[in-house]
């Protein structure tokens, strides 16, 4: 047999169509597997890659959305044909009449694996990052920009909201109003508590990875040239831009010559899926120096302060996955999804509710207006869109504090889970919670959230009657060149059909070894020999090899008594650029590793300071440590290199 060496889109869904037939040999026979095999490819044919990647996308989420609601099955309208008299269709029917009767409905006892195979088929290339036309671009900018117009509604009853809330508190706990002042006045209140002893001046500034509006490559960030007016008002150039006052009398020109103009963010596009792409508001370099340390330093007040620690979340995504479990197995948890959350979030919204204290300096740090990509300039209503260090935050507390303040109830307060626009509650409080979040102008995709039936989803995690049905989902689209990201992620794609983690019941997959072992095949064949995952070597590896295989080249290395092997490996890539004494250290007291040393441990001043310096002389002279003040590391990039492991 000749190896294949490439692959394309209708050989991957002619080999899942293979193991789904492997898998449902009773119903889904040889006759139909060829019969279906058939109809993708002349649809694949008529209509290109956009049958794989929306039109059987389309088919998934309505199947999504009679698991989760009670709204019956359907496929009219959805492209397909329909079993005879059936509103279930023909195209790979025999697995959802396992699923649904002829009227759409759940059967009593539906089969889990035919929810995971079919969700497997219709999502596959879901994510696939092919290119965009300029008519999905310009939609994605023109829906921004909508967003912005309907944002002034939204404003003018924040503003009513605000003029007209009554300034008496409660005194007795026990006669609880339940109106939308009375909402307000809590929302406020657990804001209120929660930065009442949060100082926002006591920030570690430092910059993002990403590139920045005014145009600075990683290593031309540290020297200054704007500053904006705002933000010098709260902080201070002299005391959060530059490292001690040495530096200021040692720079006196540089930050006399600083201007103080009130500089646009940018707006670019960035991949997000088959629909179209995502949209980033790119920072000036100095909002976005000042929104990393006010950003990380609410992060760790949320995480860690009792009101919130439980049920606000920015790194951690299991509670509301296991959220999602359970509301799946039991019907206890619904999850909500938000659309343009971070685009509904706006200024009004967040002078309404956080306290003044702190809004004066969110408001010093956030643009108010973006250039979009034909060079308009566009005055900002929403708080911060994607791209600032604020926006996360600042919109899970503001979630978080609608839904709190909406509910007396302990139980249900303790039950809501949030992750940016990811958001768990009981699903009792679900009707409520959707009313309340609509009320102050932020919008829920209903057809993404779950509040009936028995599917959930949320944080990557899709879950059906206690059971994970997430797809393994293929972005990266193959070539024959041979490409980090190629190997990295088709190696692991083949491993996630391949089903390695047998061991979690819950999290158990259906196995696709004839897609995984085509994925490998093709691996082996365009990057030769490939060690397998029980080697233990820190290498793109795969759990089950093809039978032809190569050996890898090996050898015993003499130092260290080791059997090595010739294997890719990944590498960042790296530059190193001169960067003047100040900006040197300046980047380092910012963004170099905590060290594990405190003042008790050393005897004497002069034994802490020596300490210190070798700390410094580490970093500074060995390259090969983690941080390196004159090193940086392109994001999104990486080379492949042969390597002994």
């Amino acid at each position: 047999m000749v190896p294949h060496r490439s692959i394309d889109e209708i050989s991957i869904i002619t080999a899942l169509l293979y193991d789904v037939s492997s898998t449902f040999e009773d119903v889904f026979n040889t006759k139909v597997l060829r019969d279906t095999i058939s109809y993708v490819s002349r649809r694949h044919s008529n209509e290109g890659v956009s049958f794989l990647t929306k039109t059987l996308p389309k088919l998934g989420k309505a199947l999504d959305r009679a698991l989760s609601s009670d709204e019956p099955f359907n496929a009219d309208g959805l492209g397909f044909s329909s079993r005879p008299n059936s509103k279930l269709p023909l195209f790979m029917g025999e697995l959802f009449e396992r699923v649904f009767d002829d009227e759409g409905r759940s059967l009593a006892d539906p089969c889990v694996n035919s929810v995971r195979v079919l969700r497997q088929v219709m999502y596959i290339l879901y994510k696939y990052e092919l290119p965009y036309s300029v008519e999905q671009e310009q939609l994605v900018v023109s829906k921004f920009e909508q967003t912005e117009r309907e944002l002034e509604i939204t404003d003018r009853f924040l503003r009513h909201l605000s003029e007209n809330l009554p300034k008496q508190r409660y005194v007795d706990p026990r006669h609880r109003p339940t109106g939308i002042y009375s909402v307000v006045r809590e929302a406020r209140r657990l804001l209120r508590d929660l930065f009442r002893n949060f100082d926002p001046r006591d920030i570690k500034p430092r910059h993002g990875p990403g590139v920045v509006a005014t145009k600075q490559r990683l290593w031309a960030k540290y020297q200054w040239s704007n500053v904006s007016r705002s933000i010098q008002d709260m902080y201070p150039v002299d005391e959060y831009f530059f490292v001690n006052l040495e530096h200021v009398c040692d720079r006196i020109e540089t930050l006399q010559a600083i201007s103080d103009e009130e500089l646009p963010a940018k707006v670019i596009l960035v991949p997000k899926d088959s629909r179209g792409p995502r949209l980033i508001s790119c920072e000036p370099v100095d909002y976005q120096w000042i929104q990393q340390g006010l950003g990380r330093a609410i992060s760790e007040l949320v995480e860690h302060h009792p009101l919130t620690r439980d049920n606000v979340r920015f790194t951690d995504q299991q509670p509301n996955q296991f959220g999602a479990l359970m509301g799946s197995l039991d019907g206890s948890y619904a999850t909500l999804d938000l659309a343009e959350a971070s685009d509904r979030v706006s200024v009004e919204l967040v002078h309404l509710l956080f306290p003044s204290k702190i809004v004066q300096y969110l408001e010093a740090c956030r643009t108010s207006a973006t250039v979009l990509p034909d060079g308009r300039k566009l005055p900002l209503r929403k708080f911060a869109p994607m791209g600032s260090s604020l926006c996360f935050p600042i919109l899970s507390l503001v979630v978080w504090s609608l839904l709190t303040a909406k509910t007396w109830d302990t139980d249900t307060r303790e039950s809501i889970y949030v992750y940016g626009d990811d958001v768990i509650v009981p699903t009792a409080y679900a009707g409520d919670a959707i009313e309340q979040l609509e009320t102050f102008g932020l919008k829920v995709n209903r057809d993404k959230s779950c509040t009936k039936g028995f599917f959930r989803e949320s944080c990557g995690m899709d879950a059906y009657r206690g059971k994970d049905v997430t797809p393994v989902r293929l972005r990266t689209v193959w070539s024959s060149l041979l490409s980090a990201d190629v190997l990295t992620s088709y190696c692991a794609y083949a491993n996630a059909l391949q089903n390695a983690s047998k061991q979690n019941v819950l999290r158990g997959r259906v196995q696709y070894p004839t897609l995984a072992g085509l994925l490998a095949e093709v691996l082996v064949s365009n990057f030769g020999a490939i060690p397998s995952t029980d080697m233990g070597l820190p290498c793109p590896s795969l759990d089950v090899l093809p039978d032809a295989t190569p050996r890898l080249r090996h050898r015993v290395h003499k130092e260290f008594q080791k059997l090595q092997y010739r294997v890719w490996t990944t590498k960042a890539v790296q530059s190193e650029y001169y960067l003047d004494g100040w900006s040197c250290l300046l980047r380092y007291f910012t963004e170099a590793p905590a060290t594990p040393m405190y003042e008790n441990v050393f005897q004497t001043a002069e034994a802490m300071a020596l300490a210190v310096k070798s700390h410094w002389n580490m970093w500074v002279s060995d390259p090969t440590v983690p941080f390196s003040v004159s090193t940086y590391t392109h994001r999104r990039t990486s080379a492949l290199v042969r390597r002994w492991r």
